[in-house]
């Protein structure tokens, strides 16, 4: 005869003797649909690599992994600085925990203009969102990895003809002042996304015809960046955004006539 879910012998509650609490346990890479706020169609439905994670105390010998799914289907709706700490709070009730954290990586799509022909293409970009709650306090990280073209200043200066260039990735991590309702001030993945492309030496577009590749190559020759140069930039812009109370950078070009990488970063906070 099957026995009832209230018969089951519930394992993971029994005690644990060995005093040790454990930071994190929880699920990883697990592949889930999300819908994300977006400013000109009001929302994206994107599909979601997700975390989640709790601090286990000393005396339970395991989480209830089930859970972390039940959660995560009920807030599926709207993936958002706003919806995440309700989110949280709920994991921390379902599992009786001090500490939970979300980690969701996703692609986020952006129509883009190539700047001569004016033909449209869809370009994605890498974001996450981060949220942490640890009894009282809480914090929202947003991140956007964004593609951009950077020419070498030394280059440009030392050559009779040219300059290399090469892609480069602008990894922004940010964190907002709170709104009058206490939750994170609104900053929009398209915003970071243009910062960068404005402290890059060119855009990144996904379609591009010859008019187009002309304007990119002489765009990036006229503005020649350095990853420091691209770096103070971007921090520039984000240390006078009242929106931002805490940021981190890292610019890394794929070097075009080296064997190795370049790299800036740089942590602020206000």
């Amino acid at each position: 005869m099957a026995q009832s879910s209230e018969e089951l012998a519930d394992v993971q509650n029994s005690t644990d003797e060995r005093g040790v609490a454990l930071d994190q346990v929880g699920v990883r890479d697990l592949r889930y649909p999300i819908t994300v706020l977006d400013p000109e169609d009001e929302t994206q439905q994107t599909v979601a690599e997700v975390s989640m994670s709790v601090g286990l105390p000393q005396e339970f010998k395991g989480t209830h992994m089930s859970r972390f799914v039940e959660v995560l289907n009920q807030y599926r709706g709207e993936f958002t600085m706003h919806t995440l700490p309700g989110l949280l709070q709920t994991l921390q009730d379902r599992l009786e925990a001090k500490q939970a954290r979300i980690e969701v990586q996703f692609p986020y799509f952006l129509e883009r203009t190539a700047p001569a022909t004016e033909k449209k293409a869809l370009m994605d970009y890498e974001c996450s969102f981060v949220g942490e709650v640890d009894r009282e306090d809480s914090t929202f990280t947003l991140g956007v990895t964004v593609p951009v073209t950077s020419l070498c200043p030394c280059s440009k200066e030392i050559s009779d003809e040219g300059a290399h260039n090469q892609r480069g990735h602008v990894d922004i991590q940010v964190r907002s002042v709170p709104n009058e309702e206490g939750d994170p001030t609104m900053i929009w993945i398209e915003e970071l996304v243009e910062m960068a492309e404005s402290a890059a030496s060119a855009p990144l577009y996904p379609l591009l015809k010859r008019p187009d590749e002309r304007h990119v190559t002489m765009e990036a020759y006229e503005n020649p960046a350095f990853v420091e140069d691209i770096t103070r930039d971007m921090a520039v812009q984000l240390k006078e955004d009242g929106r931002v109370k805490w940021f981190h950078l890292q610019v890394e070009n794929f070097e075009s006539i080296h064997n190795h990488n370049a790299f800036a970063e740089v942590t602020w906070e206000k």
